[in-house]
């Protein structure tokens, strides 16, 4: 078996757990192992450096790299995870123009040595080209560079035009990041390039391109020349491209692994609507890829999609790699061309990996981590237990161990009722200044109790804590006490006492059920049980969940809120809960969604039967 390279929007990177088959396991090392990946690209982690703990880390066998968002939180973000037991990388790098510095430094990736930078930086011209602030273009978390002695590989996860406002940083990435790809190539380095492009590269990739084409008002030939998805096509070969190529893009360069293996196949999509629950049907798009240099693509034995993996709006996409490929003209075991040179020899290991491999960049030298390997160590290391101190009083023949200060006191029963010696002093700790007491004639004064009684006994005669008011909104609607609490020093009465006004005629029929069921109750109580209850009833009927028209399937439909902006913006809308069908539209007469639609304000529920 070669190297299998996965790359996966997971839209945040606990998101997998709450689905099958990752919540049996529940560990990072169980997912990869399920993946069968040596290489694993996340994109969406939606973490930050403080959030980072020692499962996604710390896990055996694994070495990773991070990118994360500078600035917005739970945004963005992209790590990569190599398993030590087959492949190793030389370098690693951060974002795309080498603006950035490695960890615990202070120079940028493009200012380091030859020998320790992995190089193709865009040039002033090309970064004039892009107009944008380098900074900020690295600033979001989306990429990490990791270099072996085979390849390149580029994990990215591309910036998406959700509105104009991002237009121009989504187009500047882009160009940027062709750049370094392209300077990468014109060194003599092989590019693997993974993620989500947030490009659909032709109409046979999007399930809405129809009608992607009549909102925006476009033919096909405008539409596959859109700027980001022109430049994506530039790179690729076979790329549709119409009219002269820009400049500085005449060659393709680069080779779409998942399209190679699959060609024509329809419906391989990726990525899936939520909000519409588009993933029953396959509405989706393709814009995860896994992309290599067009002269390594006779270096893969397989590419494909994994659209039954769930746990995210996007499914795992990867390519294996052969064993043997052709480099230079020589054949090689791709075990020796993955690793650092020496560490296998025709695919038979000769050294270890050790922490010696790990490069600046490993999340395992993150401060909070370097100091252990492992989440074992955790647990390897006992904590060292500070040493209790006792403090003894000594009084002529008598000596006392006191508890050490840190050790909670006994409260006493009742000081008077203490054993008191005449001879003997009792001293406490002079750090404990809470509870220093003077001493007179040898003998320690009765504590005095700061409560008054009559305050003491009202508070303790109210049970349940009942008398430190509302503590729930549901004591706002229990029902009041119908009989006041004695004191515990009061005499038990020997028959139940029936109130004077127990024939006082009550006046609503919730009262008048009572009475039958609680004959002895006063009016004034039953009047004030049945308030309660009826207070229930309208805050019940308030808080409760309505009652949902049917479809035309005879199904309760779902609720929508509408936040398009407009005259309806903020309108809740009744709509059928089937997924869309392969059209995308609402379809009448089949199984997907149908065309009810009600807004929430037309809905009046229908009368209770009986």
């Amino acid at each position: 078996m070669g190297i299998r390279i996965t790359s996966w929007n997971v839209n945040g990177i606990r998101n997998p757990f709450g689905y099958q088959p990752w919540r049996d396991r529940r560990t990072f090392e169980g997912m990869f192992d399920i993946l069968e990946a040596d290489i694993v690209v996340f994109q969406e982690t939606k973490i930050q450096r403080k959030d980072l703990r020692d499962d996604m880390v710390l896990v055996p066998g694994w070495d990773n790299y991070w990118s994360l968002p500078k600035h917005k939180k739970g945004y963005s973000g992209v790590v990569v995870y190599t398993r030590n037991a087959t492949c190793a990388p030389i370098k690693a790098e951060e974002g795309i123009t080498g603006i950035l510095t490695p960890p615990n430094s202070s120079t940028s990736f493009r200012d380091l040595p030859d020998e320790e930078r992995i190089g193709g930086y865009p040039n002033s011209e090309q970064l004039a080209e892009a107009d944008f602030d380098p900074a900020n273009l690295d600033a979001e978390g989306r990429c990490v560079i990791l270099e072996f002695p085979a390849f390149v590989l580029i994990g990215t996860y591309c910036p998406a035009e959700r509105d104009e406002t991002r237009t121009h940083y989504r187009t500047s990435f882009l160009r940027v990041l062709d750049a370094r790809i392209r300077n990468l190539v014109r060194m003599g380095k092989k590019v693997v390039w993974t993620g989500d492009l947030n490009i659909s590269r032709e109409e046979i990739d999007t399930a809405a391109s129809e009608e992607s084409m009549r909102k925006n008002g476009l033919d096909p030939v405008e539409w596959i020349s859109t700027p980001a998805r022109r430049m994506f096509n530039q790179l690729l070969v076979g790329g549709k491209v119409h009219g002269p190529r820009d400049e500085g893009r005449e060659t393709p360069i680069l080779w779409d692994l998942c399209r190679a293996f699959n060609e024509g196949r329809r419906g391989m999509y990726t990525c899936w609507e939520t909000k519409v629950n588009a993933r029953p049907g396959n509405y989706g798009a393709r814009i995860d890829y896994v992309i290599c240099s067009h002269d390594m693509k006779d270096w893969f034995s397989d590419a494909n999609i994994q659209e039954g993996l769930m746990g995210s709006d996007h499914c795992p996409v990867y390519a294996v790699t052969k064993d043997r490929v052709v480099v230079d003209g020589t054949e090689k075991h791709i075990l020796d061309i993955v690793n650092p040179a020496g560490m296998f020899k025709d695919g038979v290991r000769k050294q270890q990996w050790s922490n010696k491999c790990l490069l600046p960049m490993s999340g395992k030298l993150i401060q909070e981590f370097d100091k252990r390997q492992s989440i074992r160590d955790m647990f390897t290391r006992k904590p060292s237990l500070p040493k209790s101190k006792s403090t003894v009083s000594e009084t002529g023949d008598n000596a006392i161990m006191m508890r050490p200060p840190s050790l909670p006191a006994t409260p006493p029963t009742n000081p008077n009722t203490l054993p008191q010696k005449e001879d003997n002093t009792l001293s406490r700790s002079t750090s404990d200044t809470s509870t220093n007491f003077k001493t007179v004639n040898g003998k320690r004064p009765a504590k005095t109790d700061p409560m008054p009684a009559a305050k003491k006994s009202k508070t303790q005669s109210i049970p349940n804590g009942h008398g430190k008011g509302q503590q729930s909104l549901r004591g706002f609607f229990a029902a009041k006490a119908s009989s006041a609490v004695t004191s515990s020093d009061d005499p038990a009465p020997t028959e139940p006492a029936i109130a004077a006004d127990a024939t006082t005629e009550v006046s609503t029929p919730a009262a008048v059920a009572l009475a039958v069921i609680s004959p002895t109750k006063s009016a004034s109580s039953l009047e004030d049980e049945a308030s309660n209850f009826t207070t229930k009833q309208t805050w019940g009927k308030l808080f409760s969940k309505p009652v949902a028209p049917n479809c035309e399937h005879g199904e309760p439909c779902k609720t929508m809120l509408t936040k398009k902006p407009g005259v309806n913006c903020g309108r809740s809308f009744w709509m059928c809960n089937r997924p869309l069908g392969p059209s995308g539209k609402q379809e009448k007469g089949s199984q997907w969604r149908c065309n009810t639609f009600i807004w929430a304000s037309d809905w009046t529920r229908a009368p209770e039967p009986g």
